[in-house]
């Protein structure tokens, strides 16, 4: 029992470091690993470690092309998607991505009336509401 409430505050107090962290995949494989270590012993620090790198795969696009995509005009027809649009999963296939003037590494498109900003692979970096 004591175990078990030890866990439950070390994710408690952990868990805005690990939102933190996650900027950057050491930073969250790094806190990954703490937080599933303390909830899942050895194994959870391994799995815990797996999923934080995951998470912080993401990379945060420059402010220049945060800025360039917000003075973009959406437009009145857009593409709509069921496929829920979350940022480190891929795009569908079907939305047009648009370049970034200067910033090769990334693309933008119109999902859904949001503006979505995908890497160079294809996933969602970045939704702008």
């Amino acid at each position: 029992m004591k175990l078990h409430m030890l866990a439950t505050a070390a994710v408690l107090v952990l868990a805005p470091a690990a939102a933190f962290a996650q900027a950057s995949t050491v930073g969250g494989a790094a806190t990954g690993a703490v937080v599933g270590g303390v909830v899942g012993g050895p194994v959870g620090a391994v799995v815990g470690a797996g999923i934080g790198a995951g998470v912080g795969s993401a990379v945060e696009p420059p402010r220049e092309v945060v800025t360039y995509v917000e003075g973009e005009q959406i437009p009145a027809e857009t593409v709509a998607v069921r496929e829920e649009i979350v940022v480190g999963k891929p795009v569908p296939r079907t939305v047009q991505l648009r370049p970034v003037p200067n910033h090769t590494e990334f693309r933008y498109a119109f999902v859904n009336k949001e503006r979505v900003i995908v890497d160079s692979k294809g996933n969602v970096v970045k939704i702008i509401n």
